[in-house]
């Protein structure tokens, strides 16, 4: 009788396969849920930047006239209610107002000698946790 060789294996076991796609499977699941971290933060920050772009030319616009304009257009284009005209030396956001990281439209309050600029924050509700707030107090 003749001795059968044993050859070397040549192929994974299937045990071996389903190892590596439960590995890979957890390992694309730590990858997400820090992307999603980092996108909610950088999303986050932009809408900050953009409110204290848009606060600069409301103090820029307060410095020159007098007041504080009674919606954010009066940054672009000069508003008929202001009591002297000629103080206007606006643009004073060169570009139009854009909307937040989430594509809501950024809300200005002014109040007395103050104001307050809000983004809704992703889930688009004004007074939630989400809300990204700059007053005219605050950097």
């Amino acid at each position: 009788m003749r001795k059968q060789r044993s050859r070397p294996r040549a192929a994974f076991t299937l045990l071996e396969v389903l190892l590596v796609l439960i590995i890979l499977v957890i390992i694309g699941g730590i990858v997400t849920v820090n992307f999603v971290g980092i996108q909610k933060g950088a999303q986050d920050d932009t809408a900050r930047t953009q409110l204290n772009n848009i606060k600069s030319g409301i103090k820029l616009y307060q410095l020159q006239v007098g007041t504080l304009p009674s919606s954010l257009e009066g940054l672009r284009e000069k508003p008929n209610d202001i009591a002297d005209p000629t103080r206007w030396k606006g643009p004073y956001f060169d570009e139009e107002i854009p909307a937040d990281p989430w594509g809501n439209n950024y809300k200005y309050a002014p109040s007395g000698t103050g104001f307050e600029l809000r983004s809704a924050g992703a889930d688009g509700q004004e007074g939630s946790e989400d809300d990204v707030v700059v007053t005219s107090g605050t950097v």
